[in-house]
């Protein structure tokens, strides 16, 4: 518990930032409560009909789609990453932020891409058929399926594994590796008896955010008939109109992704190394010679063409297409929908996050500052499907505590007026990424230090008139930072804002999704596009921002 001389402190010098920490961690933990609960509630016969004849499947497709999904991952992207780390090889400059960028595409959208050229009628096919005369047997090209599934969140999700492996690699483990060689140890056993033990737990940690990747998806599992608990949940609440039921299934996947999140942990801290030094020097890569170094270039055009450049051509081609049809005034009112509704989350949601990080920062290794931490980060380990059961409770329960008030000021009794606004959708949109903005801005506070604002209170400046003065203006990169990635993934969230849009409310996301499911998969690349420009200039910028701070 907090000490009483550390609650005194917090009180006198900063009550209005701790009072508005607290509500917002409450608020983010609340619709997890209301999800958790809903495993005891009354049973019905639609969820007694689930539990004996569906449950174990939906729980086995979403376990293999995890587990393929998880090991090609790890695969591919440690791969990469200790290539890139340890290796000189032509274009590894190019390949160091390029495997960067399938994060710009969403896996939903590379599915409906893929899906479309490898059909009989499709790009692929049509240029085998009447180019080289050659008809293809139909089973090397079945995509819609559980390999192809997994096929695509490997190549789109592989990144998250790349990305802290190779940061993993190139700072930490230098040491071990150096000693390695000096020892005369060949590439390949320094890989697997040093590179792999040494990098298990920045392994799990990616490999964890692919699994949570994973069962977030509704797009995949849905357009390749795949009864996973996500595609479940929205079957359960708009084909069955049945939210109790949907409410269980979104309790049973949070309990298992809770389950997954205690494994990642205990994975992890089993998976402690200290350097042999206090100094940390860079790895020193190798020049690969011979066959091996165009084997490693070959391997890499592969990768980023296939989980980039061939999607994001097709699209392109497509889009000369439609261009007339899809972007008209409707598309305009599409782009405004979706900008409005982004900048108005991040804009409180970056607020929430500042206030949240400031108070974190002063309460430094507290059981307060810990919890309001995994509070504030839960957010973004939960499907965006069980994320929206549970807001979406929480939601119409304030709707019918107000209902006298709404009928004083004149909307009728029983209205559910807070249900069928923007208000419910930015509200998700808060909870869900808020650990995304907290995590950019306790960066830039981490970067910056206490001296100044020490300095600043010795002076006798409040905390308000501190972070205006003093703090503000050293975070503001890191604050941007967080709107640009935190816009990102607002845009390209398709669960969430599937479930939760108010009637005849479209985005980018929902348009294209629309567009693929009415098979207009033609149409629905405009849309995407927009939503990969948007993921190109983060990726780009959040590379750049990399580039800097390690100057």
């Amino acid at each position: 518990m907090i000490g009483s001389a550390l609650l005194r402190n917090l009180r006198r010098n900063m009550n209005g930032w701790v009072t508005l920490s607290v509500i917002g961690a409450f608020l983010a933990l609340l619709p997890s409560l209301y999800i958790l609960f809903g495993l005891f509630q009354k049973e019905n016969e639609n969820w007694q009909h689930i539990q004996e004849y569906m449950l174990v499947d939906y729980a086995l497709e979403s376990l293999w789609l995890v587990l393929g999904t998880g090991a090609c991952t790890i695969i591919v992207g440690v791969t990469l990453a200790w290539l890139v780390a340890a290796y000189e090889f032509p274009l590894r400059r190019f390949f160091d932020w390029a495997f960067v960028l399938p994060l710009a595409i969403p896996p939903y959208i590379a599915a409906y891409t893929y899906g479309s050229m490898l059909s009989y009628t499709g790009s692929i096919q049509t240029f085998l058929r009447n180019t080289l005369g050659w008809t293809p047997d139909q089973r090397y090209f079945d995509i819609m399926s559980m390999k192809g599934a997994i096929f695509i969140f490997t190549l789109f999700l592989f990144p998250y594994v790349y990305l802290i492996t190779k940061a993993f690699l190139e700072k930490q483990s230098a040491a071990f590796i150096e000693n390695a060689r000096l020892l005369g140890k060949n590439s390949f056993h320094t890989f697997f008896v040093i590179v792999l033990p040494l990098s298990q737990g920045a392994i799990v940690g990616g490999a964890s955010l692919v699994a949570f990747e994973v069962l977030n998806d509704f797009g995949v599992t849905k357009h390749f008939g795949i009864s996973s608990f996500t595609t479940a949940i929205f079957k359960t609440w708009f084909g069955m109109y049945d939210v109790d039921s949907a409410i269980r299934l979104a309790a049973w996947l949070m309990s298992f992704i809770i389950g997954l999140f205690v494994i990642e942990r205990l994975l992890r801290k089993r998976k402690k190394f200290s350097s042999p030094t206090n100094k940390q020097n860079p790895l020193k890569r190798r020049k690969l010679k011979g066959v091996w170094k165009w084997a490693a270039m070959a391997f890499g055009l592969l990768v980023v063409s296939l989980s980039f450049f061939i999607p994001v051509t097709q699209l392109l081609v497509w889009a000369t297409w439609t261009y007339e049809d899809v972007w008209n005034s409707g598309f305009t009112e599409l782009l405004f929908n979706t900008l409005s509704v982004s900048l108005v989350s991040i804009f409180i949601l970056m607020l929430l996050a500042v206030i949240v990080a400031n108070v974190i920062r002063s309460a430094r290794g507290s059981t307060f500052s810990l919890m309001l931490t995994r509070f504030i980060s839960m957010g973004y380990s939960i499907p965006g499907a069980v994320l929206s059961i549970g807001v979406l409770a929480v939601v119409i329960s304030v709707d019918q505590k107000l209902s006298g008030v709404y009928e004083w000021l004149g909307f009728g009794g029983g209205k559910l007026v807070l249900s069928m606004s923007l208000f419910m959708l930015i509200f998700a949109y808060i909870i869900r990424f808020l650990a995304v903005g907290y995590n950019a801005v306790e960066a830039g506070f981490e970067k910056i230090g206490n001296r100044y604002t020490e300095a600043s209170r010795l002076l006798g400046l409040g905390m308000t008139r501190t972070f205006f003065k003093v703090d503000f203006p050293l975070i503001k990169g890191a604050v941007f930072t967080g709107f640009v990635l935190v816009f990102m993934e607002i845009i390209k969230e398709l669960p969430l804002t599937l479930l939760l849009r108010p009637y005849n409310f479209e985005t980018l996301a929902t348009k294209a999704y629309q567009y693929a499911s009415d098979e207009q998969i033609h149409q629905a690349s405009i849309p995407s596009l927009c939503i990969i420009a948007v993921g190109i200039v983060s990726v780009f910028f959040y590379h750049w921002l990399g580039e800097k701070q390690t100057k």
